[in-house]
């Protein structure tokens, strides 16, 4: 039981899922923040801002991160900016007596060629691919920071791995949107036109996405029940190609699917990346929110909320 719990990324998908799905939590305090309130990049920012509010525990959601355009046009700052928040995070916790924390690995960090199923083990094996690498170690340096902060500081510091993400409140943003809420937002633009819209690729690799509610309340079950240095998965397996993922967001958004084009002469990016969550299913047994259903949740919301300014970070 954590009186108070500070989410870092409030402003972000996963960090407005856990604020939302604190009503189920009464006995606990919830208090999100975002990058206006704190610069987690500045170590001694962030130590005076969590000695401020005293947290029994942290869940680390946010993470500077982007589509394959904004990945390969800034490496540097991805890899930066996401190691030096880490880093804050833990010597927060750490400084601070923090009593747990989370911190939140990414199903990107493993390389392109790794076994499928993938397994937590393949962490550190093969090099990642080209277009997100920098994401990629930030995100595979936390392991190893969890062992050693664990090691020497006896502080209670876990990792979850989670896939792709989609839901309420998410970077709908040109250039920075990752597949489902850009093709959501490209789909209810376009809706109207008549015209053809173009997707990269022949649409046949296969995806697995999550859907943010779901994240919120596996994390906040390992929050309470889970305490190991290895690192979760705790993403959905549910797998669907690119080809289906888009004929279902025209479905839902109301676009004829004969107005779908796919330029098999654009790269389509990995064929398939598929995980196993089995030991975070076995432990928990976890029901997760089928990708459908999710997505007429997500569409709802963007419909609604689109045109409010700051709601949609277009």
């Amino acid at each position: 039981m954590y009186e108070k719990i500070l989410v870092t990324g409030g402003t972000g998908l996963l960090g407005h899922a856990i604020m939302a799905a604190a009503d189920a939590h009464p006995e606990s305090r919830f208090v999100s923040f975002g990058s206006k309130d704190c610069d987690l990049t500045n170590l001694e920012e962030t130590v005076e801002f969590v000695a401020g509010q005293r947290p029994d525990a942290i869940i680390h959601a946010a993470a500077l991160a982007g589509g394959v355009q904004y990945s390969t046009s800034r490496p540097a700052t991805l890899l930066r900016d996401n190691v030096l928040m880490s880093f804050s995070v833990l010597e927060a916790a750490r400084r601070c007596g923090v009593k747990k924390t989370i911190m939140t690995l990414s199903t990107g960090m493993y390389a392109a060629d790794t076994p499928l199923p993938i397994k937590e083990e393949y962490i550190h094996d093969g090099y990642p691919h080209e277009s997100n690498y920098s994401y990629a170690f930030a995100k595979r340096l936390i392991d190893p920071s969890i062992k050693a902060y664990r090691t020497e500081y006896g502080i209670n510091v876990i990792g979850l791995v989670v896939n792709g993400l989609f839901g309420e409140n998410a970077n709908f943003r040109l250039g920075e949107a990752v597949m489902v809420p850009a093709l959501v937002r490209r789909f209810f633009e376009q809706r109207d036109s008549g015209a053809p819209i173009v997707i990269w690729g022949d649409g046949s690799p296969l995806r697995e996405y999550s859907y943010g509610g779901d994240m919120a309340r596996a994390f906040l079950w390992c929050l309470e029940n889970y305490d190991d240095s290895r690192i979760l998965h705790v993403g959905s397996t549910e797998e669907h190609s690119v080809r289906e993922i888009a004929l279902m967001i025209a479905e839902t958004v109301g676009v004829d699917p004969e107005r779908l084009v796919f330029d098999a002469s654009k790269p389509a990016g990995i064929f398939r990346k598929s995980t196993d969550n089995s030991r975070f299913v076995g432990l928990s047994g976890f029901r997760y929110t089928p990708f459908k259903e999710g997505l007429r949740r997500t569409v709802a919301w963007f419909q609604q909320n689109h045109h409010r300014p700051g709601c949609v970070r277009l």
